[in-house]
């Protein structure tokens, strides 16, 4: 059976913390059906999915820090949280199917890139699933020390609310002080 991994990241548009990649190779026995792009899944239907793909693939996650994504930008700090959940794989895959447009630099490895591949492809949906959940609760953690901001409700993207709360109390150590609009904050 030829491997195929899909791979998909998750928070290139938030304003706080890492960015995060999944890399997922499903057993053959998994239902298919049930896999969609995260963005279209309830909070509590994602956690169901995440559960279930763990349970039924092979999967690794991996993450570009804060001072990563500031330093190289983030795309290439996507790029590179892709490369690490890739290289953690417990078994190579002879194909690896990434979302978007862009590829990582990784030697020895067939990658191919799928626009919408979230969409289209049942282990890049895994994928997303997987990305999206980890991060979520990692920024819910972070937020637990900064409840004003609402991270376990907005993710840390640009909300209204979350731009009105930055306005108010300022940035903390977890935003990114080179995106728009926490670069002109400081």
């Amino acid at each position: 059976m030829k491997l195929i991994a899909g791979v998909d990241e998750v928070g290139r548009g938030s304003l706080i913390g890492p960015v995060y990649a999944a890399a997922v190779i499903l057993n053959k026995t998994i239902n298919k059906k049930l896999l969609k792009d995260s963005k279209k899944l309830s909070k509590n239907k994602r956690e169901f999915l995440a559960k279930y793909i763990k349970k039924n693939s092979i999967w690794a996650t991996g993450k570009a820090s804060i001072k990563e994504i500031e330093k190289m930008n983030i795309l290439h700090a996507s790029l590179l949280a892709m490369k690490r959940a890739i290289k953690k794989l417990k078994r190579k895959p002879k194909l690896v199917l990434i979302d978007g447009n862009k590829l990582p630099e990784i030697k020895n490895y067939k990658l191919k890139s799928i626009i919408k591949g979230d969409q289209k492809i049942a282990s890049i949906s895994a994928a997303s699933i997987i990305a999206k959940v980890t991060r979520d609760k990692i920024i819910t953690n972070l937020g637990k020390n900064f409840k004003d901001y609402n991270w376990d409700k907005n993710s840390g993207y640009g909300t209204r609310d979350h731009l009105k709360t930055i306005k108010k109390l300022g940035i903390t150590k977890h935003h990114r002080k080179t995106f728009s609009p926490i670069n002109k904050k400081i």
